[in-house]
């Protein structure tokens, strides 16, 4: 069976978590990338290391999920994303916009991504972000609302697009996530009623950043409350993409 998941490995998080175990237990096929030995990869991103990582990830087309281990490699969403070769949607759920002007002239980094990929990849048509103040808006602004009315403008503005999804866990409070960046106080039950309604839409790929790893203080219960949602997540996710 084709691998159905592609696991970017930068921290080993996913085996401390039990995630891989858990993933070989229930019969789940993954293909894991290991990164975690090219330097300058934390939060920002020199341009060696970009050219390396996008030369280790290369989705196959059956690998619609991706694992991107903690948020401080949410920049791989840009590599990714950036590899589409129609045109698409971005559909951001996230703490932080991720949208702030780089730090370091154009180094890419967890912070700039989206700006970098908006600028850079003529292909993105628009940005729709869930979550940062409790609020849903668009790149285009044509909606900058609160985010408790519900996405039922999102997915109108979705029917007929190509989406790409990138899901960081930060947006969760922290009994179903633990991370190293501030969080939002949404439940897995919100989020995953707001996939449900997502993954019905035209959803090219998915990747999901979030974990935290014992070497940034990690607790037995941080990885087990994490491995936890990462099944739910990843169970509902693939259900849909397959």
């Amino acid at each position: 069976m084709k691998p159905s998941l592609m696991i970017a490995d930068f921290s080993g998080v996913y085996a401390e978590e039990g995630f891989l175990q858990q993933l070989q237990e229930r019969g789940v096929p993954y293909r894991l990338v290991g990164l975690g030995d090219i330097e300058g990869t934390t939060c920002y991103c020199d341009p060696a290391a970009e050219a390396e990582i996008s030369r280790r990830l290369v989705p196959e087309p059956w690998e619609r999920m991706r694992w991107i281990d903690s948020g401080d490699y949410h920049y791989v969403s840009k590599i990714l994303a950036a590899r589409e070769t129609e045109p698409f949607t971005l559909v951001l759920v996230d703490n932080h916009p991720d949208d702030q002007p780089p730090a370091f002239g154009r180094v890419l980094s967890c912070g700039s991504w989206v700006r970098d990929l908006r600028e850079t990849c003529l292909l993105v048509e628009e940005v729709w972000t869930l979550g940062p103040g409790h609020r849903i808006c668009s790149a285009s602004a044509t909606v900058d609302r609160e985010l408790e009315e519900g996405i039922e403008d999102l997915l109108r503005a979705l029917e007929g697009k190509r989406v790409y999804l990138s899901l960081d866990k930060d947006v969760l409070d922290r009994k179903y996530a633990r991370t190293d960046w501030s969080q939002g106080t949404y439940s897995l039950d919100t989020l995953k009623g707001w996939l449900s309604g997502l993954l019905r839409q035209n959803v090219v790929a998915v990747d999901i950043c979030g974990e935290l790893s014992p070497s940034k203080g990690a607790t037995p219960q941080d990885l087990r409350v994490n491995c936890e949602t990462n099944m739910e997540l990843q169970e509902l996710i693939l259900g849909h993409l397959q």
